[in-house]
């Protein structure tokens, strides 16, 4: 039957001379014989593909929004909306550029990976410095390993004592478009405590010995120039360059992520230093939103957990993250954490 026919029944239907029934029996027969010599429905291949995606996401700069994906977080992936492109460049060691996004400010990657963005770069500028730096009761020579954008500098001048801060970076393109684009950062660059030096990091301390109060190492991910960063060749020069009482910060990775490499890096610590904690801050634009603190001290008696000295009203009025109770609170871990890294600290009493 074809639709022609059915037509005609409809009209008798419509005369009363078909019953209703007898009308959606042939209706079905037709559609069905109908699509059956059409053959698949066109959409099908849509579907199959849509279904089996077999393009896979690429990292960087797609449709006006910025992708982070990498190995060192597989199964997940950031996305920042953009409004510009600053600067687009590849330095001896990393691609380096820098955007004006649509909600997080101006915003620096290196090799596809998030290193800062205005709008949440303090939460982990002012940990990684602060977090060592109150832990310290007198830090006057700090050294800074890595933190070519300068935020890192811009918080440790923010305490009196200092009275000689040097950083080492070994990127100078990072430093050169800090200083262009990200000025929120780089403005201790230009303090007159401060010395700004590009070179290795690990070759410039092999020479030092009881030179630093508090040595901070703001290194990017292991995947790349910085992998040096994170032997036991290196924290052994930095306990060596460490005065005694002196204490150092490193960027320590994820929890949620990470948690191997950072069980290790604190065994490996606990070889070297007397005392070895961890702490974190969160932070939204990076991985899981979330960054680790691996603080290391040369004497035992170092209590990392609860603050030296109590920040100024000065201080505190230019903070936007960091206190004493978030200091303390810091290195409260969630309990897989601190079992695995074997973590014992007193109970946080709160006030």
């Amino acid at each position: 039957m074809c639709m022609q026919d059915f037509a005609k029944l409809l009209e008798s239907k419509r005369a009363g001379s078909v019953s209703a029934s007898c009308l959606s029996v042939v209706l079905a027969v037709v559609v069905g014989a109908t699509l059956l010599h059409a053959g698949p429905c066109p959409l099908a291949p849509a579907r199959v593909a849509m279904a089996k995606q077999d393009e896979p996401l690429k990292g960087g700069v797609n449709g006006g929004w910025f992708l982070e994906i990498s190995d060192q977080w597989p199964g997940q992936a950031m996305a920042i909306k953009l409004k510009d492109t600053l600067f687009e460049g590849k330095s001896a060691y990393q691609d380096v550029k820098v955007f004006e996004t649509e909600t997080y400010g101006k915003m620096m990657t290196l090799d596809g990976v998030i290193q800062s963005t205005q709008r949440d770069e303090f939460a982990y500028h002012e940990m990684i410095a602060h977090l060592p730096m109150f832990s310290h009761p007198n830090p006057e020579q700090v050294c800074v390993i890595g933190g070519g954008d300068g935020g890192v500098l811009r918080e440790v001048v923010k305490h009196p004592s200092v009275k000689h801060a040097v950083l080492c970076d070994i990127d100078d393109v990072v430093i050169a478009q800090s200083k262009v684009h990200l000025k929120h950062l780089s403005c201790g660059f230009d303090h007159p405590k401060c010395e700004v030096l590009c070179g290795d990091g690990l070759a410039f301390l092999k020479d030092k010995e009881n030179a630093y109060d508090v040595i901070i190492i703001d290194s990017s991910d292991p995947d790349g120039p910085a992998s040096g960063l994170f032997g036991e060749e290196f924290y052994k020069l930095v306990h060596r360059a460490l005065k005694p009482g002196g204490v150092t910060c490193s960027q320590g990775e994820c929890v949620w992520l990470h948690l191997p490499l950072i069980k290790s890096m604190t065994d490996m610590c606990r070889n070297v230093y007397e005392n070895v904690q961890y702490a974190y801050c969160t932070i939204p634009t990076y991985p899981s939103g979330q960054i680790g603190f691996l603080l290391c001290a040369k004497d035992a008696a170092t209590t990392f957990h609860e603050p030296l000295r109590s920040a100024t009203q000065e201080q505190l009025d230019e903070f936007q993250y960091y206190s004493s109770s978030m200091h303390r609170a810091s290195f409260i871990l969630p309990e897989f954490a601190r079992r695995k890294l074997s973590i014992t600290l007193p109970p946080l009493a709160f006030q």
